[in-house]
């Protein structure tokens, strides 16, 4: 006689769906080190070639830390495109996404799981760039508060990862527009962001428009947390200060995961009443 099955539902479901999704993404990518050497050693060469440049201009030492810090944070940038936003219609080309639409556990869960996964394998890459970094620039890190640091951290990293699965069910609707719009978005979001350079150095105005992106007030705020002339006097390096933006990153938080929830209930919607939506000629 065969035992009795559990059967999940509710937040148990929600949870061993979460945890299932970031399974493969975590585990099959420690399985593949050429991979995680590939991924940090060229965007290292990246890096190396601005800080030479900065070096070769005389610019101050703290920009750096700045080239760095901004090579570190754009993993997440690059995870968020191309990990997330883009995913589903990936997921439809190779036929997955009927599944993930007939499952009884939510899209936003499977999401989820792919954007923890994700998180995972970013901050590895990050990681060691930093560590390379410092070490072979010799950067020296005057860290004000690391609580706030933190904080600034989590919320940066849970509003990019919000942001790309609201983007997630909107590049499916797009359909093959998808891929162009991710690749033309992946360069101008160096600058706009201010990835290697203070966003100060921008227009207010464009920079303000800049902040929609999570990755601008995350990056700005923890450069003047974490280094010396970062905005300890005067916040001559900053945007804005780091509460301002911590308290915007939490209102982008909460903006983006309510779009994200609604966004992929119509996508919901749509491939029941239609039954189109993960055709891949769509």
């Amino acid at each position: 006689m065969s035992p009795h099955l559990h059967k999940d539902v509710g937040w148990r479901l929600f949870i061993r769906t979460v945890l299932g999704r970031a399974y493969p993404r975590v585990f099959g990518y420690a399985r593949e080190p050429v991979k995680l050497l590939i991924d940090v050693a060229l965007p290292l060469i990246a890096l190396f070639a601005y800080v030479f440049v900065y070096r070769a201009i005389h610019a101050p030492e703290v920009f750096i830390g700045y080239v760095i810090l901004g090579g570190a944070m754009s993993a997440y940038w690059i995870n968020v495109l191309w990990g997330m936003s883009s995913q589903f219609f990936w997921e439809r080309q190779i036929g997955n996404l009927a599944l993930y639409v007939m499952a009884p556990s939510s899209l936003m869960a499977i999401l989820l799981g792919m954007a923890i996964g994700g998180i995972v394998i970013a901050t590895m890459r990050a990681a060691v760039i930093v560590l390379l970094g410092a070490w072979f620039f010799h950067i020296k890190f005057m860290v004000r508060s690391i609580p706030m640091v933190g904080l600034v951290f989590l919320l940066t990293v849970t509003a990019l990862y919000a942001m790309g699965m609201m983007f997630a069910s909107l590049f499916l609707l797009f359909g093959r527009e998808a891929r162009h719009f991710v690749e033309l978005s992946q360069e101008p979001a160096y600058l706009l962001t201010g990835t290697y350079f203070p966003i100060k150095s921008l227009n207010f105005w464009v920079a303000s428009a800049a902040s929609l992106i999570p990755l601008t007030l995350g990056l700005d705020a923890m450069r003047q947390l974490v280094f010396a002339s970062g905005g300890a006097s005067g916040m001559t390096m900053g945007f804005l200060s780091p509460k301002i933006e911590c308290a915007s990153l939490l209102v982008l938080s909460v903006v983006f995961l309510v779009g994200a929830h609604q966004s992929l209930k119509h996508m919901e919607r749509l491939a029941v009443a239609e039954g189109k939506l993960t055709e891949t000629h769509a």
